[in-house]
């Protein structure tokens, strides 16, 4: 009988690792920057920030918003993205406890 593969794991190991994939690219990472530092932004003012095409933009504004860190609302052709306030905070949380867990024995980290 096969078993999952997430089988045996904790609750924060799932979490950071849907968190790890979802932050899996240097441009999905400036995205949050931008999200967070503007408040919120249309695809074409993360398209003018970014070295990569407008469409490769919709796909890791995509990839976020399915994992919910970030939330789209369209009006027409224009959609405006921000942060999941919820989701960020939570995001800080299983990064804090994961790290807290990872303390090295020694005290030196």
């Amino acid at each position: 009988m096969a078993t999952r593969t997430t089988e045996g794991y904790s609750e924060l190991h799932l979490d950071l690792a849907r968190l790890s994939k979802a932050l899996g690219h240097p441009a999905r990472i400036a995205i949050i920057e931008l999200l967070a530092r503007r408040g919120g932004c249309q695809c074409g003012e993360l398209v003018d920030e970014l070295p990569i095409a407008q469409a490769t933009v919709s796909q890791h504004l995509r990839a976020l918003r399915d994992a919910g860190i970030i939330e789209g609302e369209i009006d027409g052709p224009r959609s405006c993205y921000t942060l999941s306030p919820a989701v960020f905070s939570r995001m800080r949380v299983i990064v804090s406890e994961w790290m807290a867990a990872c303390a090295c024995a020694c005290g030196c980290c």
